[in-house]
């Protein structure tokens, strides 16, 4: 006597690719990857960026709020080691996404805007422990910033490139 429904295996394969579909990850992307120049330069510019907006969010920062001014986490050596470890590894995601999705730009949107929520969530305890609100506040901002810089140049300046041929004239099935 057989089932009337799927084996759990089956069900739990299903789940996947469903979500894999909302996700818009098909592992078929039309697009070769991102030159190396691009990339190269894209990582330049979104380090060169992130750093001079946290320098100047910090400087406005401080003339806004003057009791900010020395606050620790506003000192270069602090948020600078940081800045450069999460663009470093952004810029490592972008050739991923482009490589597991036909709609990286929209992938990478969503996968930028969900990281740099999460990043908020250390202000927050910080925040929570007693940290300054103004002094956070400006924090905050700074992750936004970092997310728009590194995004924009990730995307406009090691862009997924146009694919020169289409093996077999047809286009390929996205899931």
């Amino acid at each position: 006597m057989s089932s009337p429904t799927k084996p759990s295996w089956q069900r739990q394969d299903s789940a996947a690719m469903s979500a894999l579909v909302v996700f818009r990850i098909d592992f078929a992307p039309e697009h070769r990857q991102p030159a190396a120049a691009g990339l190269l330069l894209a990582t330049v510019v979104s380090l060169i960026g992130s750093l001079s907006a946290d320098a100047a969010l910090v400087a406005i920062g401080t003339r806004i709020f003057p009791v900010t001014s020395g606050y620790v986490h506003f000192r270069f050596s602090d948020y600078g080691k940081l800045t450069t470890i999460g663009v470093i590894i952004a810029c490592a995601a972008w050739p991923v996404v482009t490589r597991v999705s036909s709609a990286p730009r929209w992938v990478f949107l969503r996968m930028a805007a969900l990281v740099t929520v999460v990043l908020l969530a250390p202000d927050l305890y910080i925040l929570a422990k007693g940290q300054p609100v103004k002094a956070v506040l400006v924090l905050m901002i700074m992750h936004l910033a970092i997310g728009l810089v590194t995004y924009n140049a990730l995307v406009r300046l090691a862009p997924a490139r146009r694919s020169t041929s289409n093996p077999g004239g047809h286009r390929r099935r996205r899931y």
